[in-house]
């Protein structure tokens, strides 16, 4: 069974950071392309940043431009989001999804989730 487990999430203060984990089991994640989603409540999930399958393509939000970097380690099965600068309106679950195809930001190119980790910033 294709999995996909989130990690990383917590509660942090205003400038902080926060490295999320992006872990596959079942599938080898070196032959997908990896986005980080996030959703706040009472708004629509939206693409934070997504990741070629070697890594030499990656593109954000640009809520998120100069302060989040995606990474994976092909090696380890996992992707990773480094979170910098963090700001209230960072605060959201944030999911990781995987996809055969070239990165996106659009939710519904993806076709596995993982269940979300909730990272919250506030002082």
């Amino acid at each position: 069974q294709l999995q996909l487990v989130e990690s990383g999430g917590d509660l942090v203060q205003p400038g902080g950071s926060l490295r999320l984990s992006c872990a596959a089991s079942g599938f080898t994640l070196n032959t997908y392309t990896i986005a980080w989603f996030r959703q706040a409540p009472g708004k629509e999930r939206e693409g934070v940043s997504c990741i070629s399958v070697r890594g030499g393509r990656t593109n954000y939000a640009d809520s998120v431009k100069g302060r989040f970097t995606i990474s994976r380690d092909n090696a380890k099965n996992t992707v990773f989001l480094q979170m910098n600068s963090l700001k209230p309106e960072d605060t959201a679950v944030y999911y990781c999804a995987a996809r055969s195809g070239i990165p996106t930001m659009w939710a519904m190119d993806y076709n596995y989730w993982g269940q979300g980790t909730q990272v919250t910033v506030s002082s």
